[in-house]
């Protein structure tokens, strides 16, 4: 036997058998137990665990793994030199769970969300009555590297800026859902949630139909359907396309993934051309014109006539043919100034004037280093706080306090002092824990949640489901799949 923070995992000496009780007293918001004992939602699936022996848990961990070997689902993780480029995506096979109700406080909390951030790009870009007003400071718009003067004006079709969206969220103490970010440029993980339940229904079989999980499969139909939607041309049959930077782009298999599921081609810089406002796809049998590009690629490598000059992976014109509305891009251009997580302190603020609404979801209590009170309230309690980069992604540039040295301590408010608007801090919160299958054995690890919200015509759609994404390390509240984090599948109940 051996204990966790929030429950002891027993092994049978006599058959092997797995068998999970609770402790209680527990330490911060553990997914599977209560203080009372196994949550309801995770009953079936407990029962089942503790069906099986290690050598049982053992070969569906296996299969897993030849699974997504064989399919050659990876991601990159630059700092893994001893890898090289690829790697496997790491995968738990222990699901985990929400209830309906959480989850339909999960899907209203983002829809108002990305009501209000919808509503905050279509002003910023064109009126900016939210600065003029005083809700939000202009120099924070101004000084965000992702703000973009040159998309200023610019009609997107149904004022929709935001059509894919990836909302980052943890559940504090009390299993409170807390947004940790926004991602409303290129969110990127998707694949892996579909992938997820698929190899799930294949090493349970059993325990997926014994419970009665909401399915995701029909996400890649729900986006295509969106893209479809967008076309500046009405016709029956838009011409959509999936532009990627290549194979040497972190998230390629996703890319591969998503346009097969659609049925779209897929795309470089290179098979595209502009000519005469409008933009064409190359093919054998001539060109084609393109009506919607779903857009895999950074803002300032779209197009090296507007953006970065050195871009070999852009469209040269195709701001041009943007801003002429024959094609329309996903997501739209300019969308980083709404991500950037100085302006995500704001998000609330942004609910309350545009919608006249109260957040159904937190935000993460945030610090803005550029005031100085609070830069010296943060100084002076480093140790329980997580430091950011304001434009930072994928877990790089950060710095958790309880867990630092001292030079990097001090290195960190160096860099604050010098370029304060560059960061913010948060308080670090212990995130969510679920029982993971990790060498054999049964270990806590912590987990954050990626729902995936589409945006179109008719309103926002969300999935029942999303990306758990694992921290693999222990002890680790980092979860990025770039820093070596895993994933499980994600089982809303209905």
């Amino acid at each position: 036997m051996f204990a966790t923070n929030s429950f002891f995992i027993n092994y049978s000496t006599t058959e092997n058998m797995v068998k999970l009780t609770p402790n209680l007293n527990p330490r911060g918001w553990d997914e599977m137990f209560s203080k009372d004992g196994v949550r309801e939602s995770y009953r079936q699936v407990l029962q089942t665990l503790e069906g099986l022996n290690l050598e049982s848990l053992n070969k569906k961990h296996s299969l897993a793994s030849d699974i997504f070997m064989n399919q050659g689902i990876t991601f990159t993780v630059y700092s893994d030199e001893d890898q090289g480029i690829e790697r496997i995506f790491p995968f738990d096979i222990i699901p985990r769970i929400l209830t309906k109700n959480e989850w339909n406080e999960v899907e209203t909390g983002i829809t108002q969300r990305l009501r209000a951030l919808n509503l905050f790009l279509e002003d910023i870009y064109n009126e900016q009555l939210i600065v003029k007003e005083g809700i939000i400071p202009a120099a924070l718009i101004t000084t965000c590297p992702h703000y973009l003067p040159e998309v200023h004006g610019i009609k997107v079709p149904h004022d929709i800026h935001v059509h894919i969206a990836g909302i980052d969220l943890i559940r504090g103490e009390k299993g409170e859902f807390y947004v940790l970010e926004d991602n409303l440029r290129c969110p990127s993980g998707v694949s892996y949630m579909l992938e997820n339940r698929e190899i799930t229904k294949r090493i349970f079989p059993e325990m997926f139909t014994a419970n009665n999980v909401s399915m995701v499969v029909n996400y890649p139909m729900i986006l295509h359907n969106i893209l479809v939607s967008l076309s500046p041309r009405n016709i029956s049959k838009p011409n959509v396309v999936l532009m990627t930077p290549g194979v040497y782009n972190s998230a390629y298999y996703e890319h591969t993934f998503l346009a097969r599921q659609m049925g779209i081609p897929l795309v470089e810089g290179r098979d595209l051309v502009v000519n005469n406002g409008k933009v064409y796809m190359k093919t054998t049998s001539g060109l084609q014109q393109v009506d919607v590009i779903y857009r895999r690629l950074d803002d300032e490598y779209l197009d090296p006539l507007v953006f970065r000059p050195d871009s070999a992976l852009g469209v040269p014109g195709l701001i041009s043919a943007y801003k002429l509305g024959t094609v329309a891009l996903v997501n739209a251009v300019g969308n980083g100034v709404a991500d950037d997580k100085a302006v995500y302190a704001y998000v609330p603020d942004m609910i309350k004037y545009y919608l006249n609404e109260e957040p159904i979801l937190k935000n993460v209590p945030t610090y803005q280093m550029e005031n100085l009170e609070e830069r010296e309230f943060v100084f002076a309690d480093m140790g329980n706080m997580v430091i950011k980069e304001t434009n930072g992604s994928g877990g790089y540039g950060m710095v958790m306090g309880n867990k630092a040295s001292e030079k990097e301590l001090e290195d960190a408010k160096i860099a604050i002092v010098k370029n304060p608007r560059n960061f913010i801090a948060q308080p670090i919160i212990q995130l969510s824990t679920v029982p993971c299958f990790i060498d054999g054995e049964l270990k806590l690890r912590h987990v954050d949640l990626r729902p995936y919200a589409l945006c179109g015509p008719n309103g926002v759609q969300i999935v029942p489901g999303g990306l758990t994404r694992v921290a693999l390390t222990e002890g680790s509240l980092v979860v990025n799949s770039s820093q070596g984090g895993g994933s499980k599948d994600t089982w809303v109940m209905k």
